[in-house]
């Protein structure tokens, strides 16, 4: 995993919910280690990530599956994240559901 990912992101901006629903239950983050494994918590939703490296054609830009729930019920997809500078960008997509774009900022 590119050490430029790894850390702790907070999420400040997603297209389909506001600050307040990405922080209901606690500061929407996203959470990447070097071995690739990771969390996105937002809202009532908490996910295990599984990080890929970029694919040929996607410099820069990292794939990652999910598992996990929303609100207690099963959920997985996929996702996408990139560096723009000091912020990180990508999209989410539920599985038959929600697709949304994300913007976050390295906590540490």
């Amino acid at each position: 995993m590119n050490d430029d990912y790894v850390g702790t992101w907070r999420i400040t901006e997603m297209e389909l919910w506001d600050q307040n629903f990405i922080d209901l239950v606690s500061p929407g983050q996203i959470v990447v280690f070097k071995d690739g494994w990771g969390s996105f918590n937002f809202g009532a939703v908490e996910l295990d990530i599984d990080c890929t490296s970029p694919r040929s054609g996607k410099q820069g830009r990292i794939g990652f599956t999910f598992q996990g729930f929303d609100e207690g019920d099963e959920v997985s997809g996929k996702g996408w994240l990139k560096l723009h500078g000091d912020e990180l960008k990508g999209e989410i997509h539920f599985h038959l559901g929600d697709k949304s774009w994300f913007k976050a900022r390295k906590l540490d």
